[in-house]
């Protein structure tokens, strides 16, 4: 599935997006995918891959509501702005939100009136940054960055690491990448993150595992997959069930 970089904002708005790789779209919220060659039926009638993705997309809900509910470090609003935001996409007057909220309608024309200059913002930001860096590694072979994935925690210059540089730790790190074998954990951070990132697709996104079925997989990459597991979940490459029933890889 496309990572954040690569979505577009109308994706993100329409929960679906379309994967060259697998010739599909997919659903942003539990990866199922819609290849084009088929057709799907629905409801007694029968829709064009990109027409089922979006009927499927729309099955999981409103895009605001999920988008506000996700747990994502890029989402900045605070609780009382996304309950504003909520309210707001429902059509309310101003005084019919200050009604729900105890406040006054002066108040919330305010906050609606600073979210429209925010967006503003947003699109003037997004237009100067695409054309930036828009030819970024064209002409830097191996100096673009790698993607810091969605559920990264505590973002700092430790992801501050070419393809370059993520090649070279690679080839020190691991005696082979086909079968992946590890020859040791690095101490250093950059090393950890380039590492963990790599073993981290060896799991299917979107599939669940057994703790068991984990440690397996671990520990053939390596002698010492507790401290693999524990690493993937602490960098947050890796999601799990309160009671450690299930193991998931982040998108």
């Amino acid at each position: 599935m496309k990572n954040l970089e690569q979505l577009s904002p109308r994706e993100l708005q329409e929960g679906y997006c379309f994967s060259e790789d697998e010739k599909a779209y997919q659903c942003l919220s539990c990866g199922e995918l819609f290849p084009l060659e088929e057709v799907f039926p629905m409801d007694g009638r029968f829709f064009s891959a990109k027409a089922a993705a979006a009927r499927h997309a729309a099955s999981h809900g409103d895009r605001l509501s999920l988008l506000l509910q996700e747990e994502n470090r890029y989402i900045t609003f605070t609780e009382n702005q996304k309950e504003l935001l909520s309210l707001f996409s429902q059509g309310l007057t101003d005084n019919e939100i200050a009604k729900r909220l105890s406040l006054s309608p002066s108040t919330v024309r305010h906050q609606r009136f600073l979210f429209r200059e925010k967006r503003k913002t947003a699109k003037m930001t997004l237009a100067l940054l695409e054309l930036a860096l828009m030819g970024q590694g064209k002409h830097h072979i191996g100096e673009e960055l790698i993607d810091v994935h969605e559920n990264a925690k505590m973002v700092d210059s430790r992801f501050e690491i070419t393809q370059e540089e993520e090649e070279k730790i690679l080839k020190g790190a691991f005696s082979s990448l086909s079968p992946l074998r590890l020859l040791h954990f690095p101490p250093k951070e950059k090393k950890k993150i380039v590492v963990l990132r790599r073993i981290s697709q060896e799991f299917k996104p979107g599939k669940r595992y057994t703790e068991k079925e984990v440690n397996e997989l671990l520990g053939s990459i390596h002698e010492d997959f507790a401290t693999l597991r524990r690493s993937l979940i602490e960098y947050g490459f890796f999601n799990r069930e309160k009671d450690c029933s299930a193991y998931w890889r982040s998108q």
